[in-house]
């Protein structure tokens, strides 16, 4: 299971992550699509450094290098202005992801990324009026690329997160699910708890 960073600041947030990942939280996407280079450097210098493999950079990319991380991602934007993607990937990064919108976009991933996100599958926690504009459990029928992770993303917290496993995704995201909740960790728990019982592996 992944958790996104909340895009603007958080109270007590690294305290906050660092109890996510003690719980055994496999994969943290850092977005902050506000922040400086200098900024995004503060930032995860304050993460442990038993913590660093499990961060994903969503922005400042070169400083994966600086910080020996080997994950980022790559928005949809990016992805599809960036014209030699996804070989200018930089070092030392050997996993990366992207986010989708359609099953027609990830399926045109093929090798590309190890996962991709594709939302939103339920209305949005965290944007207002960000709602499906298909039903993406129908569209996943049409999958033909099973060499990407397919991760669920949009509106999952406890009570649906079962539906997204049963319903074809290989794993799921939370972000407003955990940053809107007045206890992140309970919620953590009770998610990675069904999470689990599905044998997902983290991506």
């Amino acid at each position: 299971m992944i958790v996104i960073t909340n895009p603007s600041a958080i109270e007590n947030e690294i305290d906050i992550l660092h109890s996510l990942f003690e719980e055994g939280l496999p994969l943290l996407h850092i977005r902050k699509p506000d922040f400086s280079e200098l900024e995004m450097a503060q930032f995860v210098h304050q993460i442990k450094l038993e913590f660093r493999p499990n961060l994903v950079l969503h922005n400042h990319h070169n400083l994966a290098e600086d910080f020996g991380l080997n994950r980022i991602h790559f928005s949809e934007k990016e992805r599809k202005h960036i014209d030699d993607f996804p070989a200018r990937f930089p070092k030392p990064c050997r996993y990366n992801s992207t986010s989708t919108h359609s099953i027609e976009d990830f399926n045109a991933l093929e090798n590309d990324c190890d996962y991709a996100f594709l939302s939103p599958v339920f209305k949005s926690i965290s944007k207002e009026n960000y709602l499906p504009k298909t039903d993406l459990f129908e569209a996943l029928k049409s999958r033909t690329n099973y060499k990407t992770k397919v991760i669920a993303l949009g509106g999952i917290n406890s009570e649906n997160i079962r539906e997204v496993f049963e319903r074809g995704f290989d794993n799921a995201a939370l972000l407003g699910s955990i940053w809107k909740n007045e206890n992140p960790l309970k919620q953590f728990k009770l998610c990675q708890q069904i999470a689990l019982s599905y044998s997902q592996s983290p991506v």
